[in-house]
């Protein structure tokens, strides 16, 4: 590889964090796109009436259902296509009981048992028999599992972050991802949080950190748009 190909000489040469994605140095990740925080009967919302899911969260799951997850549907097709890593994170004990989550997770009140429904990548989003699903008990995909170790195995410097809450868990490892020395590029239309403002607000929290980029504009710039 020559360092003009390399992402981290472009970067470092131009200053920029704006460098296009090289196929082969490249992952998708999906943060927490699962039954728990995506169906109404998902175990984040139990305590609620269907009424009051539908008061308090009805936008938040009409805009997951009419633009979020088909944008995350495009880009997973797109990857796939383009024979890039396609990886999926979600929060899922190691345990039944959850006593091996992280104390925020217990004090929170998630619980999402070992090997439980909840714990399930949505079907619409449903994982290759060959792609790697890390189950998580901690807001960042990069404290509670080897991530890290196994993004440096497979040779990624560029991940791109795509899913569930933006301004919690996706804005966790973004930040954690870039201190750990990944370019990262963020989905901005394959994102949401419970509210549009959450949504926004974190977008504008973490632009110094990541480059941000619609769906439509990254499968264009991966050839398959």
């Amino acid at each position: 590889m020559t360092a003009i190909q390399d992402p981290h000489a472009i970067a470092a040469a131009a200053l920029t964090r704006e460098v296009p994605l090289v196929p082969s140095l490249s992952a998708l990740l999906f943060i927490d796109v699962q039954n728990f925080s995506v169906r109404r009967e998902g175990g984040e919302f139990n305590g609620h009436t269907p009424e009051e899911i539908e008061a308090k969260y009805g936008p938040f799951f009409a805009h997951l259902e009419a633009d979020v997850i088909p944008a995350m549907q495009r880009l997973q097709a797109a990857f796939r296509c383009a024979q890039i890593e396609v990886m999926y994170t979600n929060i899922e004990s190691l345990t039944r009981d959850g006593r091996d989550r992280s104390l925020d997770y217990k004090v929170t009140g998630f619980h999402v048992p070992k090997g439980s429904w909840d714990g399930k990548v949505i079907d619409e989003l449903a994982p290759g028999e060959d792609e790697i699903v890390l189950p998580k008990g901690s807001s960042s995909v990069f404290v509670s599992t080897h991530i890290d170790y196994i993004l440096r195995n497979l040779g990624v410097k560029q991940l791109v972050l795509a899913g569930l809450l933006t301004d919690q868990c996706v804005e966790s490892a973004v930040r954690d991802a870039c201190d750990l020395g990944y370019l990262v590029t963020l989905v901005t239309d394959a994102c949401a949080s419970i509210t549009q403002e959450r949504h926004d607000n974190s977008l504008r929290t973490i632009k110094g950190y990541c480059r941000q980029i619609t769906t439509d504009a990254l499968i264009a710039e991966i050839g398959q748009g």
